[in-house]
């Protein structure tokens, strides 16, 4: 078939219909030449037209004729100089970047590869094992539930993973482990019960295994192997994974909830050098990749490191999140590895073009943007230097909180800035103690259950000989190694499960829980699952009195923190961020419930820490209490305690005669 075309227009970029026809759009700066590959819907290639125009980089021409659901791909040619970076080969099909939906999942194989293992342009054609990519006009739906504003003093994140949150729901099966799972009316009816505010949704992006998962057969579950930043994951949908994408969204803001989204904008699926070569390696290798002397710059640990300082990554970065929050419907950003996205030329600045970009764009500047701010390159620890407007995941509250309810000594005054929102790294005057993300598990590392239970890692199911995943987890058993049935020590566990979840509820900042948590869910002591896609990672659902004791504490304390907001922000009239608000209170007490002295601060197995916040208006005060002891205490109250009401206890701990009885470890708050 003979297709007339014409120079059409370099914007917007990827496949647009028009009037007449499809408007292609690539960047491709260093290529000689582009073409577009048109396939009929079994995967044979009907036609190879050359574009005919290219302005700034961009590739770009109007074929007359072609219809949405269109499939094709992209060839590029020109140089051949590994040493250079350049590493263009016709024989590979490409994936188009800003292709909205992909006619299967890229699975990895060999002749994929661009470079043969002697360094030679590899000669096989791959289009019979890349999928293709659909031209589709993918619509909002404007009918769809209004975004719900969330107070950023209420916010709590629960991070969620599609697949493994659903596939052991008891729901239609058609439904398990899917986007319309999620939504379902028991998921739903969970995730309302817990009182969470924002769904932290774990990678979307549509994802590959990588070669050596492929080898051990098993799979990328996780899904921080990203190759498109805009089609959706496929295996997550029934049939049509854009459209289910759209409608978990829609669910989940009907229901009341801020959706945000997990995002890998750091590396992709094509990993080393002689790897795959389906999309960014083939248009544009020296410009997509970090690189220094003719090697790649690994800052992931992934085999290659998105270069966020280009000006056609930083476009293309930004028109992702745009069309994931205008079209798809996200309210919101949580950013994998996410100093390489503030990296200039190869270091980390909080100025970064890319950082810029986000912060001055009017949608993007209004969404929830949650950072991890790490990446594995120089320098590449820069917890609480990211500019305002990121929050970030506090890796140091974390630590401190399990070194504190593991017994660790010496730890009450760093317990102490931790709960009040980490003020050492979020600096007073500048940013609000919300920015920091608090949390005692994610997704990589133990849940909740497994950091009391096991005091080593158990990864062998990974088939890496138990050398994957932190090493120093900052864990306890409680005597014993994994599942038991001994009702002291599951007792205790479950005990020390609720002290976790009631301060990271109770700290000065937004909070952050891993999905299962609240149900005491296991992963049998591995804790690197991100290729366990079966029974260890996916959520049980069975009814215990741990899943019970752990859902009543969350669902109490996320009420009390929108209750009352001086539980995740307090106004200090030492913090100039707040010279022209009142003034609220706090004032920290020892077992006594007297004012702490220097000597109680310095004390180094001080085990019982509390304190007072008042509100400015005078109109509450709230007495929290850790104790972390197994010991029985007696506390007096507070002196001048006129009324007093329990507002949350773990078992453990508890007013009786007007008095504190402590008789072991617990958290209390109370109001005064």
């Amino acid at each position: 078939m003979q297709y007339q075309v014409n120079t059409g227009h370099p914007f917007p970029l990827g496949a647009s219909v028009t009037e007449h026809g499809v408007n292609f759009a690539v960047v491709s700066e260093d290529a000689s030449q582009l073409y577009l590959c048109l396939f009929d819907n079994k995967g044979n290639e009907q036609e190879r037209l050359p574009f005919v125009a290219k302005q700034r980089g961009i590739w770009h021409m109007e074929v007359l004729g072609l219809t949405e659901g269109q499939h094709y791909g992209l060839r590029a040619q020109g140089a051949f100089e590994a040493t250079q970076q350049k590493l263009f080969n016709e024989n590979k099909l490409l994936i188009d970047p800003y292709a909205k939906d992909l006619t299967s999942k890229l699975v990895w194989h060999k002749d994929q590869a661009t470079i043969t293992q002697e360094g030679h342009l590899h000669p096989i054609d791959s289009a019979y094992c890349v999928p293709k990519s659909i031209v589709r006009t993918v619509q909002t739906n404007h009918q769809r539930p209004a975004r719900v504003k969330v107070p950023a003093s209420s916010r709590t994140l629960y991070e969620l993973h599609v697949k493994g949150f659903s596939e052991l729901l008891p729901i239609a099966d058609e439904l398990k482990g899917t986007y319309l799972g999620v939504v379902s009316h028991s998921g739903i009816e969970h995730l309302t019960s817990l009182g969470i505010t924002t769904i932290q949704l774990m990678p979307c992006f549509s994802f590959a295994n990588e070669r050596h998962l492929e080898a051990l057969n098993l799979n990328n579950y996780w899904g921080y192997n990203p190759i498109s930043f805009f089609a959706p994951e496929p295996s997550y949908a029934k049939q049509d994974p854009v459209i289910e994408f759209q409608l978990m969204v829609d669910g989940l803001r009907e229901a009341g909830f801020e959706v945000i989204l997990d995002v890998v904008y750091n590396h992709t699926a094509e990993s080393e050098l002689d790897q795959s070569s389906v999309c960014y390696r083939g248009l544009d290798n020296a410009r997509y990749y970090r690189h220094e002397s003719g090697q790649y710059l690994n800052y992931t640990g992934c085999g290659n490191c998105f270069d966020t300082y280009n000006p056609a990554s930083i476009r293309l970065i930004c028109d992702s999140m745009r069309y994931w929050v205008e079209i798809m419907g996200v309210d919101g950003f949580r950013f994998d590895l996410g100093v390489d996205l503030g990296r200039t030329d190869h270091q980390f600045s909080a100025k970064a073009p890319l950082l810029q970009a986000i912060l001055q764009d009017p949608v993007l500047s209004e969404t929830c943007l949650v950072m991890e701010p790490w990446d594995i390159g120089p320098n590449g620890y820069q917890v609480g230097q990211f500019p305002r407007g990121f929050l970030e995941c506090n890796d140091q509250y974390r630590d401190t909180i399990r070194r504190f309810w593991r017994g660790d000594e010496g730890l009450v005054q760093q317990f102490a800035t931790r709960l009040m929102g980490s003020r050492d790294f979020f600096h007073k005057g500048y940013r609000s103690a919300l920015h920091s993300v608090n949390y005692i598990t994610y997704h990589d590392g133990y849940t909740l259950n497994d950091l009391v239970s096991y005091h080593r890692r158990h990864n062998l199911a990974n088939m890496e000989g138990n050398r994957d995943g932190h090493g120093d987890n900052i864990s306890q058993n409680f005597g014993v190694e994994g599942k038991t049935d001994n009702s002291d020590i599951r007792h205790n566990r479950l005990n020390q499960q609720l002290c976790y979840m009631a301060t990271l509820l109770l700290s000065q900042g937004t909070p952050h829980i891993l999905g299962g948590d609240e149900l005491s869910h296991s992963q049998q002591g591995n804790n690197n699952a991100y290729c366990q896609d079966n029974e260890i990672t996916w959520l049980n659902w069975q009814e215990s009195q741990a899943r019970t004791a752990l859902q009543d504490t969350i669902s109490t304390l996320t009420r009390l923190r929108k209750a009352y907001p001086i539980l995740a922000e307090i106004r200090l009239e030492d913090d100039a961020l707040y010279l022209h608000d009142p003034h609220d209170g706090i004032e920290w007490l020892n077992e006594h419930s007297q004012k702490m002295t220097e000597a109680d601060w310095l004390q180094g197995e001080r085990d019982y820490i509390a304190l007072t916040l008042t509100t400015a208006d005078l109109s509450t005060k709230l007495w929290l209490v850790f104790y972390r002891e197994d010991i029985a205490l007696e506390v007096p109250v507070p002196i001048n305690t006129e009324k007093l009401e329990v507002l949350y206890n773990t078992p453990g701990i508890r007013i009786e005669n007007n008095r504190l009885n402590c008789a072991y470890r617990g958290v209390l708050v109370a109001k005064l």
